[in-house]
């Protein structure tokens, strides 16, 4: 079997280095948009909390006045 040439060579490695830098760019972006959603999710809960706080102050300024 004869021997690849270096051309083939060299572009075999291009297109694996190509690849794996193809991986990385799904990877960072999967982790961008889970991060995304549960920043979103955080939000929804720190507007519930404000809104029970509110609900609290005004019915403790209620009973003491």
């Amino acid at each position: 079997m004869p021997r690849k040439s270096r051309l083939t060579r060299v572009a075999v490695k291009i297109g694996a280095a190509v690849g794996r830098a193809d991986r990385k760019a799904h990877q960072i972006a999967k982790a961008g948009v889970l991060a995304k959603q549960e920043l979103a999710d955080i939000s929804k809960q720190v507007d519930a909390l404000k809104r029970q706080l509110q609900k609290t102050t005004k019915r403790l300024k209620r009973a003491l006045s």
